[in-house]
């Protein structure tokens, strides 16, 4: 993954950058995503549930942007620094060649107090004029932006956010109004120039050095490199598995501990279809997974955050399927008044989904608990409470309907909803017995688990078919039916036989849409894809799926190292919000179940 990338920087007739062309830049709290055209599409501050500063990513014409490329035509390339989530890129033209260091800035104790994106140029060879054009999203025309000066300093105002625009000496300023900067800088071999932005909400801010941020671009990339050094997983494939664990390292927001399903809002499932959904939220699903990554490769701190996190959720009553950041619940979605990605709409914010129940929740906090105790760590008193009466919940309700793993709006007895119920009840048990868990109802726990299997195989198994449905009186498929190896659940022949039919009537290409009826609204479900793989390795057939997930990255190489949420089959173009979290946690928890050694549970 620190090979550089030939990307493209050309943008299509509407205006928009191809989402394989950007990379995603983080501090903790907040995700930038920059183009490989040097134009930053999107970026929430301060937070990534915030209002976008920047937002052309989903509104070409108007939409907010800081731009930083050759005047001239050019070519790039990209790559991460190894080890790190500082963004590396090269542009060439007929008279020069030119890098671009970009960081959302951290500091030597950790995320600093304020937003600071500094972006460096530095001259390799020849000469090479670049242009910069700065503006500010209006939210919809709903706040007005515009500059004051504070002495010398640049200082603009987008809503509640206040912020700085500073620069190197070398940087000119050719026009400035309340409509944004246009500058320009010229750089020759060995010339440096620093341009960067600090900002934040409703705060005070300082006014660094330009010199001082500057040095914190290098800070920042050794304190990512310094937290590789300390990941313990030594499989042979930890470079890709450090890759994708600092996809993930960017979707914990530190204030909190909640991991993000997705740092953006609203870009589409299919292109022009209206799948568009935000994914600035904490599911309890994904939390579940991106632990449990966590704990795999050793990364206790982020782990024991996320999991505290959820526990502290589970306390409130009955536990949602997702909640914002800070831990509250998810408002209705809403529209939102501007064009959408490629004209995709709607453009929303909010999500359906914080007022579903989902089964799955049972079996991922249930999976999730089991996991962090297997790593040798501790529960205390009160979240073994709250457990015991999360167990007594799942035993009381598997057996009502529910919207099932992928949100949908008809209540049904999903399968794999029910085999999360078992995963659950099955899950606690264990933990009793391990002294973990009260025992107080040990056995009726166990009696209930008993009936879900039971169910399951009279109501959800069809010897027609040789597949576990969808639900119930459905000829229907469900690709996330995989996961049930990885949770243990049932024999092996029937979840072999399963994931047959799956890749009979699911597959396309390399990829697997996530249910039957899926690929007429959108594109092929990424995580679906390596669960199937890891699927196959925990049953034994390791050649097989070593040869399918290496061509599922195949697929992904057009990228810098952040993934999506799907990709079109037909021409690999990506798809839904990104960096995906449920994506990259897949890829991370296949490549360590296929290196040799790997405990096939973690």
């Amino acid at each position: 993954m620190t090979a550089l990338n030939a990307l493209t920087a050309a943008r299509d007739d509407g205006g928009f950058l191809p989402l394989h062309a950007y990379g995603a830049l983080g501090d903790g709290r907040a995700v930038v995503l920059s183009g490989s055209d040097g134009s930053i599409d999107w970026w929430c501050v301060p937070n990534m549930d915030s209002p976008p500063l920047f937002d052309r990513l989903l509104d070409a014409d108007t939409g907010g942007r800081f731009v930083l490329a050759p005047v001239d035509p050019f070519t790039v390339e990209r790559r991460y620094l190894p080890d790190s989530n500082v963004l590396e890129t090269i542009f060439a033209t007929e008279t020069g060649r030119v890098r671009m260091v970009e960081s959302l800035n951290s500091g030597s104790a950790g995320r600093l107090p304020w937003a600071e994106l500094a972006r460096r140029l530095e001259g390799i060879a020849g000469s090479m004029r670049f242009a910069i054009d700065l503006r500010f999203g209006r939210r919809a025309d709903t706040v007005s932006p515009y500059f004051s000066r504070a002495g010398q300093h640049h200082v603009f105002h987008v809503g509640s956010v206040l912020g700085l625009f500073l620069k190197s000496d070398s940087v000119t300023i050719d026009q400035q109004n309340d409509g944004g900067i246009r500058a320009s800088v010229t750089l020759d071999a060995t010339d440096r120039a620093t341009i960067a932005i600090v900002a934040g909400a409703d705060e005070p801010l300082v006014v660094p050095d330009i010199a001082e941020i500057d040095a914190r671009i290098d800070l920042s990339d050794a304190e990512w490199r310094s937290w590789c050094d300390r990941i313990s997983y030594t499989g042979a494939r930890r470079e890709l598995v450090l890759r994708h664990a600092l996809a993930l390292k960017l979707l914990l927001y530190s204030p909190t501990g909640a991991i993000v399903a997705a740092a953006t809002t609203s870009l589409p499932e299919r292109i022009g279809g209206d799948k568009n959904w935000d994914y600035r939220y904490a599911w309890i699903r994904d939390a579940g997974y991106t632990i449990k990554a966590f704990l795999r490769i050793g990364a206790q701190a982020e782990a024991k955050a996320g999991f505290t996190w959820l526990l502290k959720r589970l306390g409130d009553g009955l536990p949602r399927v997702c909640y914002t950041l800070g831990g509250d619940p998810v408002d209705a979605p809403r529209s939102i008044a501007i064009d959408g990605y490629q004209g995709s709409q709607p453009v929303q914010v909010g999500n359906a989904a914080g007022a579903q129940h989902q089964h799955g929740i049972y079996g991922d906090i249930f999976e999730t608990a089991e996991r962090f105790i297997a790593c040798g760590n501790i529960l205390d008193s009160r979240s073994a409470e709250t457990l015991s009466h999360l167990a007594d919940q799942c035993a009381d309700r598997w057996r009502e309907p529910d919207a099932g793993i992928w949100e949908l709006p008809d209540l049904r007895h999903y399968t794999m909803s029910k085999i999360s119920c078992w995963q659950a009840l099955a899950r606690a048990v264990e933990l009793a017995d391990g002294g973990h868990l009260p025992t107080t109802c040990r056995d009726r726990w166990a009696r209930e688990r008993d009936r879900i299997e039971a169910w399951i195989g009279e109501h959800c198994w069809s010897e027609t078919r040789g597949t576990y449905l969808f639900y119930p009186g459905s000829d229907r498929l469900d690709a996330s039916l995989a996961l049930a190896v990885r949770f243990r659940f049932d024999g092996r022949d029937r979840m072999r036989r399963t994931l047959d039919a799956i890749d009979s009537e699911l597959a396309a290409g390399a990829f697997h849409y996530r249910y039957s009826g899926a690929d007429a609204e959108e594109g092929c479900f990424l995580a679906c894809t390596f669960w199937m793989v890891e699927a196959r390795a925990m049953l034994g057939e390791r050649a097989r799926a070593a040869v399918q997930f290496d061509a599922a990255l195949a697929g992904l190489e057009s990228g810098v190292g952040i993934a999506p949420e799907m990709v079109d089959a037909t021409n690999g173009q990506w798809l839904g919000n990104m960096p995906q979290g449920l994506t990259h946690l897949a890829i991370l928890q296949t490549a360590a179940t296929l290196d040799l050694g790997a405990d096939t549970h973690a």
